[in-house]
């Protein structure tokens, strides 16, 4: 087996970069390199692991252009949009992790007792391995890495082979904040490779972003060893549009939250439920807007919707689109209306379908691409039921004028994040997590420390005067 690998761009289908596997040598150095820098960066204050955390911002904010380029030729997402994952989502979620960590990570003082000193430290779990994927390369792993560090772990950073530049970039910003060595390092590597270094005893923490298969790989990895992981592993979102909703707001926002990124994003929409009072008037906007997306080669300026990751990934789209449309479906969007969608490509025009049910694996199947389903409900106890219709449990959103509404309908929905009047946002100050087979943990908000962290009881007796 080859120990290179490279970076197909799906703009092209160029070679982008080729790079080696670490071999077992460089795998032994990174583990005993962080083994021995938690040893000291454990210590080290809150202060200095602060100014090293916003200079890594800062390198970012700094080379944001650049690192938007290098993430189009890498995964396809436009130009005009993939700096943005940096100079928005990265800088946010970094800079509130940093701001909070002072009041998180401070100690728990217990009732007084005359004559004893009684607390809970929170200390760092150790060496954190961080599983990155390459649709949201930074927004994704910037949930861990950033609070890992801050709360005085070390960190292990291993990202998707089709986006190996991105972990190439962290190393260089965390030199750039002259972070000691050890304290962070990244590894391209195979997925035996990963399985061993969880097995690892040097590892004590793991968060993985990626498909339900790769969350069940990480549990049978860490078979017999006692440490946690956190499971980010995708969705099958749902939307409802309650009869009362602003039309032209839910249109507007459920397309973005449908077509954005091509479809690949795990809080995506990926099935839309609507009040029938709102159905054909829903379906009319919602497919009048789709069609003015431009769909071609992600360096031009005009292009909204850029080429999936892989040409694989395009072909299991369309299987899912034409197994539907076999057993019923309507497909309104004719892809010829997008001139750059082609077979055997990764450029796949977007796609709206109705008369859909949950016999359909489109309503119930991670679809991951520029793909929607909609169906018309009677009630919010009908859309509740088929919200709640899935394996997946990652974000829901109402769309409704009426807040009591929309917070007794959250009450019944199982899902991690429920939205109303918004979709396929992270509020860094909110746990992000799903339930069922999206996965456990929590990244973000002030809960997002406590994975990184273990509990340390201090219960001191004082001498007598």
């Amino acid at each position: 087996m080859s120990n290179t690998f490279q970076t197909i761009s799906p703009i092209d289908n160029s070679v982008y970069v080729e790079r080696n596997y670490a071999d077992q040598e460089a795998i032994k150095n990174a583990l005993s390199k962080a083994t021995k820098a938690k040893a000291s960066w454990r210590l080290s204050s809150l202060e200095e692991r602060a100014a090293i955390c916003h200079k890594v911002v800062e390198y970012f904010m700094t080379h944001a252009e650049e690192i938007g380029l290098e993430l189009t030729w890498q995964m396809g997402r436009p130009l005009k949009y993939t700096p943005f994952e940096i100079t928005k989502g990265f800088q946010e979620r970094a800079k509130y992790m940093i701001d909070i960590a002072t009041t998180q990570l401070q100690d728990i003082q217990a009732p007084n007792i005359d004559g004893f000193s009684r607390y809970i430290k929170r200390e760092p779990v150790g060496t954190v391995f961080v599983l990155a994927p390459w649709n949201y390369p930074y927004l994704t792993s910037v949930n861990a890495i950033i609070p890992a560090i801050m709360a005085g772990n070390t960190v292990l950073l291993k990202h998707a082979t089709q986006t190996p530049v991105c972990a190439e970039r962290y190393q260089a910003a965390f030199d750039y904040a002259g972070c000691p060595a050890g304290v962070f390092q990244f590894l391209h590597l195979e997925h035996d490779q990963v399985a061993e270094i969880i097995k690892d005893k040097r590892i004590d923490y793991v968060a993985f972003t990626g498909s339900v298969n790769g969350g069940a790989a990480i549990q049978k990895a860490m078979s017999g060893r006692f440490i946690n992981a956190g499971l980010e592993l995708g969705g099958k979102d749902p939307a409802y549009v309650r009869a009362d909703a602003d039309l032209s707001n839910a249109v507007e926002n459920l397309v973005d939250g449908s077509f954005f990124n091509s479809g690949q994003s795990c809080c995506g929409i990926e099935r839309i439920y609507v009040h029938q009072d709102l159905y054909d008037s829903f379906v009319k906007e919602f497919v009048a807007l789709t069609k003015q997306y431009k769909l071609g080669n992600p360096l031009e300026t005009t292009t909204t919707l850029g080429p999936m990751v892989r040409t694989n990934a395009a072909d299991f789209v369309k299987d899912q689109i034409e197994d539907a449309v076999k057993k019923g479906a309507k497909a309104l969007i004719d892809a010829n209306h997008f001139e750059a969608n082609k077979t055997g490509t990764p450029y796949l025009a977007p796609q709206v379908l109705i008369d859909v049910n949950h016999e359909m694996e489109i309503m119930t199947e991670e679809s991951f691409g520029p793909v929607v389903g909609i169906m018309s409900v009677k009630s919010d106890e009908a859309a509740i039921q088929l919200m709640n219709d899935s394996d997946f449990g990652l974000t829901a959103s109402v769309w409704t004028k009426d807040m009591e509404a929309a917070k007794a309908i959250g009450t019944q929905i199982e899902t991690g994040t429920f939205f109303m009047n918004r979709c396929d946002y992270l509020d860094p100050a909110l746990a992000w997590t799903g339930v069922k087979n999206s996965g456990r943990g929590c990244t973000l908000s002030p809960i997002g420390y406590d994975a990184l962290t273990r509990p340390k009881s201090y219960h001191l007796k004082h001498n007598k005067a």
